[in-house]
C-alpha cells in the first residue's frame, strides 16, 4: 500500500478548528458499516450520539465533515480491507483540504479493537480509533481528536456504555423502518478456536431487564413492529432483572411479548450449549417469537467438533433440535457451517454432509476456513488445501441451496402472515418478511406498509416469495 500522509500540521489544526465553529445544519456524519446485525445497531446508535452532537447522516462520504468506518473483524483479511478503504478516504481527505475543507476520519468497531495504535501507525489519516465498546463517548472522543492529537480508546466496559447510550428521537427510529434491532449481550466466553469474538469483543456480558425494556417501549411508541434481539452469543443472556434476580432469555422474550406494539420477535445467534428449558417453551407458548432459529453447528464431524472446541456434540445437537421441534413444529432451522478447518478428513466432511441431511435447513451461511491471527485454530498443524477447501464447500454449499429452495417450494399454496416494511421493486408492490425471515414480494397499497396481512404464496425462488393478498 502506498505510504500515507500524515495531516498533523497547523493547517490541519486551523481547518478543525473551523469545522467545529460549524453550525449544527452543516456538520455531516458518513457511516459505512461492515459485518453483522450487531455493526448495524452499533452505527445506528452512533449516529444517535452524533446527532445530539450537531451531526446530520449522509449517504455520500464527499459531503461529511466526519467519515466513520465501523469494522468487523471475522471475515479473510478484515484488517487490510479497511487499509485499502482508508487509502481511499486519503485521497477524499486530501482534496477536501485543497479547497480549505476538513473531514475527520474514525476507525470504529472490532478491527479498530484488534489493531489499536497499529491503525494510526499504519494510516495517518486516521484521527480516532475507537473500540466498539467506547462508541457512546464518540464527542468527547472527537473533541480530543480535533486538537491534532491520535486518539485510541480500545477500553472494555460494556455496561457503562449501554447505560450512556444516546436516545434517538421517533423521527429518526422511524426513518429506520418497522422493524429494529436491539443488542441485549455481548462478547463470548466460548473461546472457539477459529474465533476472535472473545479478544475483540470481550467476555460476555448481558444488559439488565429494564434497558432492553425501556428501549423496546421507545421502539414500539415509534411504529417498530418486530424486534431482533442481538448477542454474539445471545442465548447465553442473562440480565438483572426488575426483581433482582439474574434473568434468562426465555423470560426476557416472555416479558417483552407483553410490551403493546410490538407483534414480533426474533433473536440471534445463539449457541446449542445455550438452549434452555426456558427458551424451548418461549417457541412454545409465544406466538409472537417468529418459527425461525439461527442454530450454528459449524460442523458434523465429533473430532472437528472437539478441534474448534465447542464442547458439544453431533448427537448433543441432534438432540437439542428433536427438543426444539417437539415444542414448535414449524419451527424452520439456520446455521452456519465452516469447511476445510485444520485437520478435517473427508469422513469428517461427510459427517458435516450427514449432518445437514438429517437436521435440514431452511437457510444457512457456510464459509471456508480461514486463519485468524491470535486464535488457537491459527497455530493448528494439518492446515487444508485451498483447493480441497473450494470443493467441499462447493459440495456443502450445493446440498444447503437444495434444501432451501425446497422449503421455500413447501410454501406455495400456504397462507402466511406478512409484515410489509418497504416498497418493492416494480410499481404497485410492497417487500415484507415472512415468520421464516424469507423475503415476500406482494402487489399491495403502500398503506400497508408497517402492517401484518394474510398473504398466499404463489411462488418461490431460492432466495424470496412471492404472494397475493388474501
Amino acid at each position: 500500500m502506498d505510504n500515507l500522509v500524515d495531516h498533523e500540521n497547523q493547517s490541519q489544526s486551523d481547518n478543525t478548528t473551523e469545522a467545529l465553529e460549524k453550525t449544527e445544519a452543516t456538520r455531516k456524519v458518513f457511516i459505512k458499516t461492515y459485518g453483522c446485525q450487531m455493526n448495524v445497531y452499533d452505527s445506528d446508535r452512533m449516529n444517535d450520539a452524533l446527532s445530539n452532537d450537531g451531526y446530520e447522516k449522509t449517504e455520500n462520504p464527499d459531503d461529511a465533515d466526519l467519515v466513520i468506518l465501523n469494522t468487523c473483524h471475522i471475515r479473510e483479511k478484515a484488517a487490510e480491507k479497511v487499509y485499502s478503504e482508508l487509502g481511499r478516504i486519503r485521497k477524499l481527505k486530501e482534496e477536501k483540504a485543497k479547497d480549505g475543507k476538513q473531514m475527520m476520519v474514525s476507525v470504529a468497531g472490532c478491527v479498530a479493537q484488534a489493531e489499536g495504535a497499529e491503525i494510526s501507525r499504519r494510516a495517518p489519516v486516521v484521527d480516532l480509533v475507537v473500540g466498539p465498546q467506547s462508541y457512546h463517548r464518540l464527542p468527547e472522543l472527537l473533541t480530543r481528536a480535533s486538537n491534532g492529537s491520535k486518539v485510541v480508546e480500545t477500553e472494555f466496559d460494556i455496561q457503562d456504555k449501554f447505560k450512556h447510550l444516546a436516545t434517538p428521537s421517533k423521527e429518526a427510529v422511524r426513518k429506520r423502518g418497522v422493524t429494529a434491532f436491539v443488542t441485549v449481550q455481548e462478547g463470548c466466553d466460548k473461546f472457539c478456536t477459529f474465533c476472535v469474538v472473545p479478544y475483540t469483543r470481550g467476555a460476555e456480558v448481558s444488559r439488565k431487564v429494564e434497558q432492553i425494556v425501556m428501549e423496546t417501549e421507545r421502539l414500539a411508541a415509534a411504529g417498530v413492529r418486530e424486534v431482533t434481539l442481538l448477542g454474539q452469543n445471545v442465548n447465553a443472556w442473562h440480565g438483572e432483572g426488575p426483581d433482582g434476580r439474574e434473568w434468562g432469555l426465555g423470560e426476557l422474550l416472555f416479558r417483552l411479548a407483553k410490551i403493546d406494539g410490538i407483534e414480533r420477535l426474533r433473536y440471534t445467534t445463539s449457541h446449542p450449549r445455550d438452549m434452555e428449558d426456558s427458551l424451548i417453551a418461549a417457541h412454545r407458548d409465544l406466538d409472537i417469537l417468529m418459527p425461525y432459529l439461527h442454530l450454528p453447528v459449524q460442523s458434523g464431524s465429533d473430532a472437528i467438533l472437539k478441534a474448534m472446541n465447542r464442547k458439544h456434540t453431533r448427537d448433543d445437537y441432534f438432540r437439542l433440535i428433536d427438543r426444539i421441534r417437539e415444542a414448535r413444529d414449524d419451527i424452520a432451522l439456520s446455521g452456519d457451517f465452516i469447511v476445510g478447518f485444520p485437520g478435517e478428513t473427508d469422513q469428517d466432511h461427510k459427517d458435516t454432509l450427514d449432518l445437514i441431511r438429517r437436521v435440514t435447513y431452511g437457510s444457512a451461511f457456510s464459509f471456508k476456513y480461514s486463519p485468524r491471527p491470535g486464535t488457537p485454530g491459527a497455530t493448528l498443524e494439518e492446515q487444508i488445501d485451498e483447493q480441497v477447501k473450494s470443493e467441499r464447500l462447493a459440495e456443502l454449499q450445493e446440498l444447503l441451496s437444495t434444501q432451501q429452495k425446497d422449503f421455500n417450494a413447501s410454501l406455495i399454496g400456504k397462507t402466511i402472515d406478512v409484515l410489509f416494511e418497504k416498497e418493492g421493486r416494480r410499481e404497485g408492490q410492497l417487500a415484507g418478511r415472512s415468520p421464516w425471515l424469507q423475503p415476500v414480494h406482494v402487489n399491495a397499497p403502500l398503506d400497508l406498509y408497517g402492517e401484518i396481512r394474510s398473504v398466499e404464496i404463489v411462488a418461490a425462488s431460492a432466495n424470496s416469495l412471492e404472494g397475493r393478498l388474501v
